[in-house]
């Protein structure tokens, strides 16, 4: 602890600055008696003597409607609380008063006047919130009151966590009521790491302890920056972070219980010369305990995990954080506090259970250990997967190829993990639209006066005709309402299951103004661009893709093709890709329309005048690889591309990537797949698979990938033209020359405008050899390419793109 009795001179230094406050000087440290702070309000707050620290009112959020009692950062962007007041009910509402009384107590006053909290007893000549961060109550001769005492999810230079202390977390970082974690120093001598049940705090079995014993052991933060755990009776000392180079002359620090359940250290450079090296002029993560908590917490005990039920957790290659994911067809509970858990997006009830309703997701290295309700051996994945389709309690199956096991779980899911040591797949149960459940919209009554109407028109006629006529008018009528109901009922399932307009030719042709202005040409006809009238008043942009070239290529079948097609399209969405809106199947006439995207083209966008910025060009390579994810592994009818180039790749407001002409490739015949003419693809994107007699899989979008990926890093064309470019034969193929340059370690003739994220873009142009290997067996699949490209998997050495080498096999 901080001390109980500050030293002599100390006290001397308080009680000087007490009286010349008394006197009317000016003081930043002592704070006088009777002065007043209030939430809200002017002044809210008393810095430390070198204005480091302050003691006040802190905005709780954004809008300033709650605020903390605490003591914070105040020379930091962002600036952080280390402690705070009444942990129970933390935040407090504009008006609020703190109060130094005439006695020497700080008083906490609530708008009604009633006291929510104190500190100190009455006789203290000297309050003030030091350069150490704690606030300090003392007399003339001891110390009554200090904020190092009462720690909440702090610790900072100079303060030690006494035997029988402990941290609590927050709930998350912008709720800062009491979390889920605890960290006790215990009296037996062991330091423990507690998850804790919530609302009532009750602890579940430790997830990181340091296993020692004894009396007197504290935490020590000292005043050089170490941290370590220091048993006292037998001179053991367990690290949690023996590094002492960051100086806190040079450094702010701050060690916390962070709401995830970690205990990180951080510093914050003084100034830019302090910074230096790999930090950052902001909060930097130096250690933690433990190392990776997604692995961490994983025991089998009560509770959900980090992430909460029906959730998973990815400790991001093991940095600084963790992200807490929502399987396929979830969402979560509270998108502001994630540890809440997911919720199904979907109906799962064994009264309505119908197994043609469902269809697994498969998720490479994720598991949910525990609670599993049954168990299978020596059987394979298809069988795993019917055994969880055929059960209505079944939400995922589990399934271990190495053992040729299998688990069913039911809900709720608890510890989830992903990462690459998780050896499993988790086969996971969503509807088949791998939608919402829709509410059922009311029919309008418009026209039902008509209706009745007519029935009695045609009452009228029966009652004068002869006995055939009326037989034959009525059963005329019958058939017409039949037929009538069942266009309308099959109409609006339709429109119902695709969320798609339909658009007659008349339409689409007044939208482009007879299709006057293109915005492109493609495999399967022109784009063009149009206006669709809305009922604000304002005209809503789309592109209408014209299939002219469509009908050449589909049989007999061509409309039932064309229907599936659209269906299939209708039910894909994802922010990366190009969103379809409607249809128009009128006579000769299809017609596809897309959602405008404003920014054009990947292809105009990287190789226009002007180089973009590297962190635009990642994102967007992140943002497709996404997207070819999706569409190989999240969809409930995986669709392979087989036509990806960058002027497949448009761009909206945002810059976000998204992929258009995804699904077409699949009105091909099969019979055309294996001729030169029923190549699909461009030139110098096309997997070489298409040219020999191989199996056409996803791994040829794979390759697509990696050309364009090499494309978005070095902002050149993957094929350059004579007269666009003069230079030997093997340099005008981008993939030959990048190879090259890896291989020689001259990567910087590809990198040449990126000096500060070299790491990152050297990576990338890593998986992008791995994806353009000759062998598709042997380029990674979509998921593996994202996680290597967020840097969540490590990336070996490719070897030559020619080479047969294996590390990823075929998925």
């Amino acid at each position: 602890m901080f001390g109980d009795m500050l030293p002599p001179f100390f006290l001397l230094v308080l009680l000087f600055l007490a009286l010349v406050s008394a006197a009317g000087g000016q003081s930043y440290s002592n704070i006088t008696r009777g002065t007043t702070l209030t939430a809200g309000g002017s002044p809210d707050s008393w810095l430390s003597p070198s204005g480091e620290f302050a003691f006040g009112f802190f905005p709780a959020d954004s809008n300033s409607t709650r605020f903390l009692l605490a003591v914070w950062f105040a020379a930091t962007s962002p600036r952080f609380v280390v402690w705070n007041a009444n942990r129970r009910s933390p935040t407090f509402p504009p008006g609020t008063t703190l109060r130094r009384t005439g006695d020497g107590r700080l008083s906490l006053r609530d708008e009604t006047g009633t006291e929510a909290w104190s500190a100190g007893a009455g006789g203290a000549v000297a309050a003030s919130v030091l350069d150490t961060g704690n606030l300090v109550l003392a007399d003339a001769i001891d110390v009554l009151w200090q904020s190092f005492d009462h720690p909440t999810d702090t610790l900072l230079p100079g303060q030690v966590l006494p035997a029988d202390g402990s941290l609590r977390s927050q709930l998350t970082d912008a709720d800062f009521s009491e979390g889920r974690f605890s960290l006790v120093a215990q009296a037996d001598g062991n330091l423990v790491f507690y998850p804790l049940a919530l609302p009532t705090g009750n602890q579940h079995a430790a997830y990181w302890a340091t296993g020692t014993s004894g009396t007197g052991n504290q935490l020590v933060y000292n005043s050089s920056g170490s941290i370590y755990y220091n048993a006292t009776s037998n001179g053991t000392i367990v690290a949690i972070n023996a590094n002492s180079e960051y100086s806190p002359a040079n450094f702010y620090q701050r060690a916390r219980l962070d709401p995830d359940g970690v205990f990180r250290q951080y510093v914050y450079p003084k100034n830019s010369s302090a910074a230096g090296g790999s930090l950052r002029l902001t909060w930097n993560v130096v250690a933690r305990k433990p190392e990776d908590i997604c692995s961490a917490l994983v025991s089998y005990r009560p509770g959900s995990g980090v992430c909460g039920y029906n959730s998973y957790c990815s400790s991001d290659g093991g940095q600084n954080q963790i992200n807490c994911m929502c399987p396929t067809g979830y969402s979560f509970i509270d998108q502001n506090n994630t540890y809440l858990g997911c919720k199904q997006n979907f109906v799962q009830s064994c009264e309505l259970y119908e197994q043609n309703s469902f269809t697994l997701i498969p998720v490479e290295n994720l598991d949910w250990p525990f609670y599993d309700y049954e168990h299978y051996t020596n059987l394979d994945e298809r069988q795993c997967s019917d055994l969880c389709l055929q059960d209505c309690f079944c939400a995922v199956s589990i399934f271990w190829r190495g053992g040729q096991e299998c688990w069913k779980k039911k809900l709720p899911l608890t510890y989830g993990r992903i990462g690459s040591d998780v050896d499993r797949r988790a086969l996971i149960k969503v509807s088949r639209d791998n939608s919402s459940v829709s509410v059922p919209v009311p029919v309008p009554f418009e026209g039902k006066h008509d209706r009745r109407q007519s029935i009695s028109v045609v009452g009228a006629v029966l009652l004068g005709s002869s006995g055939l006529v009326n037989l034959i008018l009525v059963g005329t009528v019958i058939s017409m309402i039949v037929c009538s109901r069942r266009n309308k009922s099959q109409k609006q399932r339709s429109v119902t299951e695709l969320n798609l307009r339909t658009f007659s030719y008349k339409e689409l042709e007044q939208a482009t103004k007879d299709f006057k202005e293109e915005l492109g040409r493609g495999a399967f006809g022109v784009v063009y661009k149009g206006q669709l009238p809305s009922s604000s008043g304002s005209a809503k942009l789309v592109a209408v893709k014209r299939l002219d070239r469509l009908g050449k290529m589909i049989d007999d079948n061509g409309d039932k093709e064309f229907t599936n097609e659209v269906r299939s399209i209708g039910k894909t969405h994802h922010k990366n890709l190009v969103k379809l809106i409607g249809y128009c199947d009128e006579g000769t006439h299809r017609l596809l329309v897309y959602e405008y995207m404003s920014r054009g083209s990947l292809k105009e966008f990287l190789f226009g005048c002007e180089r973009p910025p590297w962190e635009q060009r990642a994102s967007i390579a992140m943002g497709i690889a996404r997207g070819l994810m999706y569409l190989h592994e999240d969809c409930s009818a995986p669709i392979i591309h087989c036509d990806v180039k960058p002027q497949n790749v448009l761009l909206d407001d945002n810059l976000t990537a998204r992929i258009s002409d995804f699904g077409l490739a699949k009105l091909l015949r099969t019979d055309q797949t294996r001729t030169n003419t029923g190549i699909r693809g461009t030139r110098g994107y096309v997997a070489p698979e298409w040219f020999k007699s191989m199996a056409i899989t996803k791994k040829v979008d794979v390759y697509s990938f990696g050309v364009m990926l090499l494309e978005i890093v070095s902002c050149r064309r993957n094929l350059e033209t004579e007269t666009e470019k003069e230079e030997v034969e093997e340099d005008a193929v981008l993939v030959y020359w990048a190879y090259d340059c890896y291989k020689e370690g001259r990567l910087d003739l590809l990198l040449r405008d990126v000096e500060d994220d070299r790491e990152r873009m050297e990576r990338f142009v890593t998986v992008a050899m791995w994806c353009i290997q000759e062998d598709p067996g042997l380029r990674p699949s979509m998921s593996a390419v994202v996680r290597m490209l967020e840097g969540g998997v490590p990336v070996a050495v490719p070897p030559d793109p020619s080479t047969p080498f294996s590390l990823f096999g075929s998925k």
